[in-house]
């Protein structure tokens, strides 16, 4: 007999914390229970009912090509004929690895991983090992995956849940980590005029997509960029998201900004768990075996997803991301459109084939004035989409992603469905 979702949440929530393996999914906040998905294609995703949906979640973000890409699963099929996991070094590993650095002006080196949590736990460590400092600095809203420096303030999901970001982590952990307003210089200055000789690393998504999406001010990354240089401390940019989605070479190379160290995630791998972190070479030699900073993963370079990334990123290197951005701006747009003639007050952010609309009359330029947004406005749009067919994010403190698998019908669809919403 075929399950439900229903069915199957409840079944779920008797062996899984929640009903879930990762917080958000649980749509607590959205006042409703999740879909379980059968399975999916291009823009589409299809439930265990039947339900079709046009998604703009796209696993949060990485599956740039839309779902089951044919030459991705072409690629999928034919390394997992070769071996699921060898626990030992494999070509693609290396050929992946090469693509990385041609693409992202800032990488020397790169360390392949699993996930973009330890790949910015790694940097991390690799920045303190690297520079002899305790210290690192973080926007309030970002978030840089779930080890322990880094919940402070940490945006996405424990922001949706509202839930402290640090119980279980040692006091002595987040006294290192200090807190900044995103976009604001003039905070990170101070704060490096009071600890600049004491900061290993500033860590920062250069296009903030926990918060839902704000893009950095003029001259903010800039700014950071200064100050590391005149205090000694690393920049990292966390461009699990942003990394070829802004751009091929991501917002490093959208923005003009070189950090000395990237943390990238599931979309060098197609959709499959993978993260990497690399940088300049003089800091990358410091990991264990070139140098004395250990770092290591059984599962690191896992032939599948390297096969499935190095896919991905020939398909990327080909495409028109101009005219996905335009694309993705024109639907955001009248999307904004439809709502402001329901009555309702709406502020729209916008990068390349991200965007958010928030639902508040200010400007969304940090965590706070994000705070700000209407989150039962966002509840009733979420639940009211998905009943007509189109699934986002089940939390207001997300973006929306498009895909080159969305089509003009999808949108058309899309905008359809949000002028029939009852808000």
């Amino acid at each position: 007999m075929a399950l439900d979702s229903k069915t199957l949440f409840e079944r779920a929530a008797e062996s899984i914390p929640g009903g879930v393996n990762s917080p958000v999914r649980a749509c607590r906040s959205v006042g409703c229970d999740p879909l379980f998905i059968a399975r999916a294609a291009g823009s589409r995703m299809w439930t265990v009912e039947g339900l079709e949906l046009i998604d703009y979640v796209m696993s949060w973000g990485p599956l740039l090509l839309g779902h089951s890409d044919a030459a991705v699963t072409q690629a999928v099929h034919a390394a997992v004929d070769r071996g699921a996991s060898f626990g030992a070094p494999c070509r693609d590993e290396v050929l992946l690895a090469e693509a990385v650095e041609r693409a992202m002006p800032a990488m020397d080196l790169v360390r392949m991983v699993n996930s973009g949590t330890e790949a910015a736990m790694s940097a991390l460590r690799l920045a303190r090992g690297f520079t002899g400092r305790d210290k690192v600095l973080k926007f309030e809203g970002c978030y840089h995956g779930h080890s322990d420096c880094f919940l402070a303030s940490a945006g996405s999901g424990v922001a949706t849940l509202s839930i402290p970001g640090t119980p279980g982590v040692p006091a002595d952990f987040v006294k290192h980590t200090l807190l900044c307003p995103y976009n604001d210089l003039g905070a990170a200055q101070r704060l490096f005029e009071g600890h600049g000789r004491d900061l290993a690393c500033v860590i920062v998504e250069p296009v903030a997509g926990n918060m839902g999406c704000v893009p950095p001010a003029e001259g903010f990354l800039q700014g950071l960029r200064a100050l590391c240089d005149q205090y000694g401390a690393l920049l990292v940019f966390d461009e699990v998201i942003t990394g070829f989605r802004v751009a091929f070479g991501g917002a490093q190379a959208r923005f003009g900004v070189t950090p000395d160290l990237t943390c990238l995630g599931k979309i060098i791998g197609g959709g499959f768990p993978v993260g990497a972190y690399g940088g300049r070479r003089e800091v990358m030699e410091r990991i264990a075996p070139c140098g004395d900073v250990y770092q290591a993963g059984t599962l690191s370079g896992n032939p599948v997803a390297m096969a499935a990334g190095l896919a991905t990123l020939e398909r990327l290197s080909g495409l028109d991301y101009g005219a996905l951005e335009r694309r993705t701006l024109a639907l955001a747009t009248e999307l904004k459109a439809v709502f402001e003639a329901k009555g309702l007050p709406v502020r729209l952010n916008h990068t390349a084939s991200m965007f958010t609309l928030f639902f508040t009359a200010e400007p969304v330029t940090d965590f706070e004035s994000a705070k700000a947004s209407n989150t039962g406005v966002y509840s009733e749009l979420y639940r009211q989409m998905r009943l007509a067919g189109i699934n986002l994010a089940p939390s207001g403190f997300e973006c929306a992603f498009t895909s080159f698998a969305h089509s003009d019908e999808d949108f058309g669809r899309t905008l359809d469905a949000a002028r029939a919403l009852k808000l």
